[in-house]
């Protein structure tokens, strides 16, 4: 499943980053949190590869 915006994608590559241990889990914040407790590694990296060419920078709330 592909990120719906440029933040939802950068939040995936953060928690890819704490689950891959390159980075602290004390480091994230909101989202990237809750995406790194309720996620796989593997879903994370389908979030975070994906290209942001043409995404909003926030996804809509509708």
């Amino acid at each position: 499943m592909p990120a719906k915006s440029k933040a939802q994608q950068q939040a995936a590559g953060a928690a890819l980053a704490a689950k891959r241990g390159e980075m602290g889990k004390s480091e994230l914040k909101g989202s990237a949190r809750q995406m790194f407790d309720s996620m796989t590694e593997d879903e994370l990296e389908d979030f975070a590869k994906t290209s942001r060419k043409g995404k909003p920078e926030h996804a809509s709330n509708s």
